[in-house]
């Protein structure tokens, strides 16, 4: 009797045995089907947020755009290098499969002369309606009058208004090479430079963004949004958030400087507020109704543009090709992940 019981119980311990096995085993498949879905939605999500790859930026040829600006001599209004330059612009971005027109118009300086201003305007793909516009001045101020010596006489420009430039020049370079799923515009604002010195007039600066913004090249012209490059050029730059450009662009100051931080460019692209510019092209992009930031170099600690600013100190050799291509390459990455 005793081993027929002791044998009932061992049945017994080992049915309930097989049966913690199999509950246990089960709950396993469970969990592992639940894991397994939660993988799939994660990588559904993640594919859906997947940044697209922007093609290089070579700094080497945004290098030489800058050089070939300034070989012309300085570009002042109603000059020979001037009206050169001009022609050398349009060409290039025609070259690059962009439509090209010259807006021209009439405008007075603060020192009552009168010039024929030239802002060289260029689209790919304008007939799509989502697009960028990237925008730059490039004349040159008539006078290095932050200079101790020499203060009357023009200086090169080679970061106010050339570096700009040649960055907007490369990146209409890769865009063409291979096209984004979006339209970009090309706006080289002329007479931006041209204002007076002792800030009585705001108005005097940026005649030439002044004049499109109230004559736009394209009836009901709109963009996304619009970058303006203004001193993008020289060693040691750092961008801070221009307040301005906060206020009005937000949503694009945060997709710039989250894609500079994306790609290691981050160290560029402070992430500190300032308010350090009064008047520039932007603000009047702004009141033409697109979002407009400004990226433009300033120093933090001196409260200046840097010792070159409207100086003779202000040529090739402040132009660094890592700063080129910090700004070229995290703009690129802007346009190419923009729907």
């Amino acid at each position: 009797m005793r081993q027929r019981i002791l044998t009932i119980l061992i049945e017994k311990m080992n049915y309930l045995n097989l049966l913690h096995v199999a509950v246990a085993l089960y709950l396993s498949l469970v969990l592992v089907g639940c894991h397994s879905e939660s993988s799939t939605s994660t990588s559904v999500q993640q594919t859906k947020v997947k940044t697209v790859t922007a093609p290089v930026f070579n700094p080497d040829s945004a290098y030489a755009f800058v050089k070939a600006q300034v070989d012309f001599g300085p570009r002042i209004p109603g000059t020979t290098a001037h009206q050169r330059c001009a022609d050398y612009l349009s060409n290039q971005l025609k070259s690059y499969g962009f439509d090209v027109t010259i807006q021209k118009g009439t405008v007075q300086t603060f020192d009552t002369k009168k010039f024929t201003l030239k802002n060289i305007i260029a689209s790919f793909k304008p007939e799509l309606q989502s697009r960028i516009l990237i925008c730059s001045h490039w004349d040159t101020r008539p006078w290095a009058d932050e200079d101790s010596i020499g203060s009357d006489l023009p200086f090169d420009g080679a970061n106010d208004g050339a570096s700009g430039v040649g960055v907007a020049l490369e990146i209409a370079r890769q865009v063409r090479a291979l096209p984004p799923s979006i339209g970009v515009d090309v706006i080289f604002f002329d007479l931006e430079d041209y204002g007076d010195a002792d800030g009585t007039s705001e108005s005097s600066w940026c005649l030439g963004s002044q004049y499109w913004a109230t004559n736009l090249h394209t009836p009901n012209y709109s963009a996304n949004f619009g970058i303006l490059l203004d001193m993008v050029g020289n060693t040691n730059a750092v961008f801070p958030k221009e307040e301005q450009s906060v206020s009005f662009a937000s949503t694009a100051v945060n997709k710039v400087w989250k894609a500079a931080d994306e790609i290691g460019y981050g160290t560029f692209f402070s992430p500190q507020t300032l308010s350090f510019v009064g008047s520039d092209d932007h603000v009047y992009v702004n009141k033409a109704g697109i979002p407009c930031l400004d990226i433009i170099a300033y120093d933090a600690k001196l409260k200046g543009f840097g010792d070159f600013h409207h100086s003779h100190q202000d040529n090739m050799s402040i132009i660094d090709k890592g700063t080129l291509k910090a700004v070229g390459q995290t703009i690129l990455q802007v346009i190419y992940n923009e729907k």
